[in-house]
């Protein structure tokens, strides 16, 4: 595995810094999961749906939970507890990464800050995942997925467009300033690694949901910056790209992704309608651009005239960007997302069947590798104490005084 050898103390909770930590260990890090006992990550209880264990009933381990946290062994640690500060500094002085989630300067209360962790690792890498940042008017702030989706603008340009009906703000379906962020933060890790490496010294990763928003505004984000113009939401079209969006066949939708001119001159062609391809307002993209106004609702027209069935095999075939919209059944039954096995099934100990959505990463030498389910909360503390080398009667004393579940 690629990262084989590597070992990580995840001190976070809920998404983007489990979803950082869960990629890691995809690739082979060894991810110890540091919880709060009694009630673990927050997002363990955030259901239904629940797991259901092998008689079809309810367990108390959300899906939202199990989708973040494969490939980790968990310990329960009692941070606000001296003995609990001691041990995770004892933990954090045998791994390569550190990832935490807690408020600025949350950490300094139980003497966990980073500065403190570097100076006995020095080799060590933080990670540290906050809504804001660790400097800036808002670092204090609680920092929020759907939050920051609206703060970062990300709101403004999506949903349909103010004028139409459903007009207004919207938020993405899923917490993609999250899963964003816990992406951005994996590679930054990586990075950081090959430093160490190379050179010994460790470092502090400063990760923002607030940052990472703001970058992955992309294209739309370069479209403002130079031209100072401010998008605004185009519901299913697309800012720079004609006709790029939702069209309504006689029995159902289809999406029409046509990215350049040949493309749209062979969609003219499949359509019966070649002299749009000549027409100056529509012969090249910048100029459907400019008239989608008046392009949008004549391709419209047209679309309504078939099946949606009968567009997308033309299309198809004459390798014209198309797609047919999917609910998540349709989607996980699609024959291409099962021929590319994107989903896993472990065995867990309340269900030996868990199904759960797979990496997307394929490696022809060093593959992903599934190794653990989604752990009980403490499931492994004791083994994680003998490996830490703590005695058999150290190990007894933190279990009897609550520092360890």
């Amino acid at each position: 595995m690629a990262l084989a050898g590597v070992r990580i103390l995840d001190l976070s909770r809920v998404l983007a810094g489990p979803w950082c930590t869960q990629t890691l260990a995809d690739l082979g890090a060894e991810v110890i999961k540091v919880e709060r006992p009694g009630k673990g990550d927050d997002t363990r209880s955030w259901g239904p749906p629940y797991l259901k264990d092998s008689q079809g009933s309810d367990t108390s381990e959300a899906a939202y939970y199990l989708g973040a946290n494969r490939n980790k062994r968990s310990i329960a640690i009692d941070m606000a507890k001296p003995e609990g500060q001691v041990l995770i500094r004892r933990l954090a002085a045998g791994v390569d990464v550190l990832v935490e989630n807690f408020k600025v300067g949350d950490l300094a209360r139980y003497g966990l800050d980073p500065q403190r962790l570097l100076e006995e690792n020095p080799a060590l890498i933080i990670c540290s995942i906050t809504g804001f940042g660790q400097t800036g008017p808002y670092k204090d702030r609680a920092g929020y997925d759907y939050a920051v989706q609206g703060l970062g603008g990300l709101m403004s340009v999506t949903g349909e467009r103010d004028e139409l009906p459903g007009g207004g703000p919207q938020k993405v379906g899923v917490a993609v300033a999250d899963l964003f962020t816990g992406m951005y933060a994996s590679v930054a890790i990586l990075a950081a690694l090959r430093h160490r490496d190379a050179t010994g010294q460790g470092q502090w990763i400063d990760m923002a949901l607030l940052d990472t928003q703001v970058a992955m505004l992309a294209n739309l984000g370069a479209n403002y910056l130079c031209s100072g113009i401010t998008p605004g939401r185009m519901g299913n079209a697309h800012q720079n790209i004609v006709p790029y969006q939702v069209f309504e066949a006689a029995d159902g939708h289809l999406i029409l992704a046509i990215g350049n001119d040949v493309q749209f001159k062979k969609f003219c062609a499949i359509a019966d309608q070649a002299s749009w391809a000549e027409d100056p307002r529509f012969a090249s993209n910048a100029q459907r651009v400019r008239h989608r106004e008046l392009l949008v609702p004549l391709i419209a027209q047209v679309v309504k005239t078939r099946s949606r069935d009968a567009w997308l095999t033309a299309l198809e075939a004459a390798h014209v960007p198309c797609g047919a919209i999917n609910n998540l059944a349709q989607t996980f039954a699609d024959p291409q997302v099962q021929a590319r096995g994107m989903c896993t099934t472990l065995a867990h100990p309340l269900n030996p069947e868990l199904s759960l959505v797979a990496s997307p990463i394929k490696m022809s030498a060093t593959p992903v590798s599934y190794r653990h389910a989604p752990p009980l909360l403490g499931q492994h503390s004791q083994i994680l104490l003998r490996e830490a080398g703590l005695s058999e009667a150290e190990i007894d004393a933190l279990l009897q005084a609550g520092v360890v579940a």
